[in-house]
């Protein structure tokens, strides 16, 4: 059974026994819907690579990663300390000395992207969330993953975050299109979108990944995200079994550093 903890949880004692890695998701937890991270959590995320490894895994793109959170890093940051888990775990970055390479890529086929895109729209006209006037593309085809945004990649948040605050739009159009697609993983994703990749591959899988690369137990990752409700894009990292935290959103999210950070200065939650 998943384990979700509130956002106070390590300020009251009751951590893991062992912090190895810190995970956060990006959007609404690192920084506002596809807005660059303030310079106060790019100094708190640069402090915890001075003393973990840190990893970002988010549904979306590289180039969001880039222009979110790599961009607005400061000097002190150990980027060898860094993995960005994108596109929800089908691909892996990490620092090689001089420039972010990718580690692994699990690209779908012409056909399956094809298809996926297809089965997006005709679901989405047919559920009436087709919108009229939208901010930016509503399909992007990300290679490794197919992202359809109801209300476009560029919609501000406040206007996504009115959209379908129940999740039942997006879950309804997930369902339909995993129906057509059963090969496939749909998921409901950030709060207007839903992403199609290879099946298996999700945020469950990139901590895996991200604990053969770290050397590290699952149990050892404490990670934090905004979507950890069943059915969020969030949750499966805590039926994989890391030491999970819900926030509400980037301010929680601060308190959440600072008190990880208090807690691996103290040394008193040794990584394995």
């Amino acid at each position: 059974m998943a384990i979700v903890h509130d956002p106070d949880v390590l300020a009251s004692g009751h951590g893991p026994e062992s912090i190895g890695a810190v995970g956060f998701d990006l959007d609404n937890t690192l920084a506002r819907s596809k807005r660059p991270m303030t310079p106060l959590m790019a100094s708190k995320l640069a402090g915890l690579t001075r003393m973990r490894t840190v990893a970002v895994v988010t549904g979306g793109s590289f180039s969001l990663v880039r222009s979110q959170i790599i961009d607005v890093l400061p000097e002190s940051t150990a980027r060898s300390s860094m993995i960005f888990m994108p596109t929800s775990g089908t691909r892996c970055y990490g620092w090689d000395g001089e420039r972010w390479d990718c580690m692994y890529s699990h690209d779908l086929s012409e056909a399956d992207r094809a298809a996926a895109i297809e089965s997006l729209t005709r679901h989405a006209k047919e559920q009436g969330i087709w919108e009229e006037h939208v901010w930016g593309e509503r399909i992007e085809d990300r290679g490794s993953q197919i992202t359809f945004s109801a209300l476009g990649q560029l919609a501000p948040p406040e206007a996504k975050e009115r959209w379908d605050p129940d999740n039942s739009r997006k879950n309804r159009l997930a369902d339909a299109v995993a129906s057509d697609l059963p090969h496939l993983e749909v998921r409901s994703g950030g709060s207007t979108s839903v992403d199609v990749s290879d099946r298996g591959i999700d945020k469950a899988y990139a901590v895996r990944r991200l604990a053969d690369i770290c050397g590290i137990g699952v149990t050892d990752i404490v990670f934090v995200g905004d979507r950890m409700d069943p059915g969020g894009n969030d949750y499966p990292v805590a039926e994989a079994g890391v030491f999970a935290i819900r926030v509400s959103g980037p301010e929680q999210t601060l308190h959440v550093c600072d008190d990880l950070l208090a807690i691996l200065h103290d040394g008193s939650h040794d990584g394995s």
